[in-house]
């Protein structure tokens, strides 16, 4: 047996793949562990020897697909442009398809995610955990997301069916996301109170649901699609959707995969910090003066590798008055993956240690990321003492201390 779904690695995608060897170096677990079937290459051969029916989907092909990040560092390095990404998210369509078993445990976690309802209850089971401070005696998995979470008491309403803005520039729809929204909000404001300042009419339509991200990622490709039909719809009208979260706003820049129409959304998303860094370069939020001392940037892969976006969190950094301090010139993962700290402890901690190491390297003890899971995979290694926000909050701060708010 080689596939069974419709949403398998087609031919094409295994056949750009050139066997050079250019990926290696950039993939986080070949890095780590030196072998070939850790890297995107011996994936990719993975992948084609099912495709010509010379092994089965089967737990050996599992564990070599299920080690990777999907980190997608590969892609840019690819001289054969290979969709790597929607490989992988193929791949494992499959996995769920042929043993449906293996992955039970984590659908569990996927479909949980992916629930306004759920995320809600949650939040409010975390919030109280962290009031009691009864998170050293949540179960493991638990444990680790509990460790990287922000306090969530005190944070703003829901962003969900805000509507607000002059609307002199473009009406946009805010995807507020399904973790975003519960446990990071305060990043939504932030976009919301910046995007209005800078001309637009802002929404969070009611109809939303989450992009669907996680569920592609963990093979849940009927899952994904319904979400994606649904917010096709949902974000129609607008001239354009911000997403606060890198992994959402990649997730929801490849929607024509996705959804019938999805090519609507696709072609008019950005992420938040591409947004408010234009406003910016236009002028339509000031370029503050001053000097705020240094920050550490850490590219989340979504934002870097995925969708090629490098200047925007600089510029906007830079313009709050930071001076910004590299870290990793690679751009190397920083193991957090949605889910991949769950279904791969050990790896996860060696790269979020790897991370936090480069970062404590430069001395700095403020860093910016773009991405809830970077942010709490960030938090959960830098420990105490170290202060880890969105760009735009820590541009938002900036303009509201020179105006002595």
């Amino acid at each position: 047996m080689a596939w069974v779904t419709a949403h398998h690695p087609k031919i094409e995608e295994l056949n750009a793949c050139v066997q050079c060897g250019l990926c290696l170096p950039v993939c986080p677990t070949f890095r780590a562990t030196g072998r070939e079937t850790a890297s995107p290459r011996g994936r990719l051969h993975a992948m084609r020897a099912v495709h010509d029916g010379v092994v089965a989907v089967d737990e050996t092909f599992a564990g070599v697909i299920e080690l990777c990040l999907g980190c997608r560092a590969c892609e840019p390095v690819c001289p054969g442009l290979v969709p790597y990404g929607r490989a992988l998210e193929g791949a494992r369509a499959e996995i769920v398809a042929q043993a449906p078993g293996r992955r039970g445990r984590r659908r569990r976690l996927v479909k949980a995610a992916s629930s306004r309802r759920l995320m809600r209850a949650g939040g409010a089971l975390l919030s109280l955990a962290q009031t009691l401070r009864l998170t050293g005696a949540a179960p493991k998995s638990l444990a680790r997301l509990i460790s990287g979470a922000r306090k969530l008491r005190g944070r703003p309403k829901p962003t969900v069916g805000h509507a607000g803005g002059p609307g002199r520039e473009a009406t946009l729809g805010l995807l507020t996301g399904c973790v975003q929204d519960e446990w990071f909000r305060p990043v939504n404001a932030a976009a919301i109170e910046l995007l209005e300042m800078a001309g637009h009419r802002v929404e969070a339509p009611l109809a939303q649901v989450c992009c669907g991200a996680l569920a592609a990622h963990d093979g849940r490709a009927a899952a994904a699609r319904e979400l994606a039909a649904v917010n096709t719809v949902a974000f129609a009208s607008y001239d354009g959707v911000v997403a606060t979260a890198a992994g959402c706003s990649a997730h929801l820049a490849e929607y024509s995969h996705w959804a019938d129409g999805g090519d609507r959304v696709a072609s008019r998303v950005a992420d938040v910090t591409r947004a408010v860094a234009l406003a910016i370069k236009e002028r339509r939020l000031p370029t503050l003066s001053g000097d705020r001392g240094p920050i550490a940037v850490q590219d989340p892969c979504h934002l870097r590798h995925a969708q090629g976006v490098t200047w925007a969190p600089r510029l906007i950094l830079e313009a709050a008055g930071f001076e910004v301090v590299e870290v990793d010139e690679a751009g190397l993962c920083c193991g957090a993956a949605g889910l991949y700290a769950i279904a791969q402890p050990e790896m996860s901690e060696a790269l979020g240690n790897q991370k936090a190491d480069q970062i404590r390297s430069t001395g700095v003890t403020r860093t910016a990321s773009a991405n809830s899971g970077c942010e709490m995979q960030l938090r959960r290694y830098l420990g105490e003492g170290h202060e880890v926000a969105h760009p735009i909050e820590w541009y938002l701060d900036a303009l509201r201390e020179d105006r002595g708010e």
